[in-house]
């Protein structure tokens, strides 16, 4: 193999790179912004949650509001930085699931 055909490789390897994280990028914004739509819509989640009593939905944000307190007193609690680094890759990569989702659900049904 001589020089030339290995740096073509290298900037075929490149671009694929880039596009899979373009394509991840696209995947978790459209998750988060589904996610977030689906909380404040009408007929999203808290809606739901009101609907059926004001307990019950004052229960659904207490609880959204104790997870995310607990989120953010844990973040530096983690026993080490290698599982922080799984656990925020991880979550990247549910939000791209969730934004797979929501896009086939868009295209398929017309409505989030």
């Amino acid at each position: 193999m001589n020089v030339n055909e290995f740096k073509l490789k290298q900037e075929i390897t490149s671009a694929a790179q880039a596009l899979f994280g373009f394509v991840v990028l696209a995947l978790v914004l459209t998750g988060i912004g589904g996610t977030i739509y689906k909380v404040i819509a009408p007929d999203g989640w808290v809606a739901q949650a009101f609907g059926r009593s004001l307990s019950a939905g004052v229960a659904a944000l207490g609880s959204l509001a104790m997870i995310a307190g607990l989120a953010w007193f844990s973040r530096g609690w983690s026993p080490s930085p290698h599982r922080r680094h799984r656990v925020s890759g991880l979550m990247v990569y549910a939000f791209a699931g969730a934004g797979l989702l929501y896009l086939a659900r868009l295209v398929l049904q017309g409505t989030l």
